[in-house]
């Protein structure tokens, strides 16, 4: 995953947990992760696969499509 996209999907997933009000380790344990793990996306750090894409939407009750909509 390009640099820049990976760096878009972890500040979209930080913005919904935040609306969410979840923790790291809140949304981790939802979408069984680690909280590490979500810290480093969340960063842009990793770039997660796609099934990691969609545990994190499932956790948020969104689509995974919903996931790349970058309008913040």
């Amino acid at each position: 995953m390009d640099k820049k996209l990976s760096k878009q999907l972890g500040m979209k997933i930080r913005i919904e947990r935040i609306k969410h009000n979840l923790s790291q380790e809140e949304l981790a344990e939802m979408a069984n992760l680690s909280r590490p793990t979500i810290g480093a996306i969340e960063r842009g750090e990793n770039s997660p696969s796609v099934d990691t894409v969609q545990a994190i939407a499932d956790a948020f009750g969104l689509t995974i499509q919903e996931m790349f909509n970058f309008n913040f």
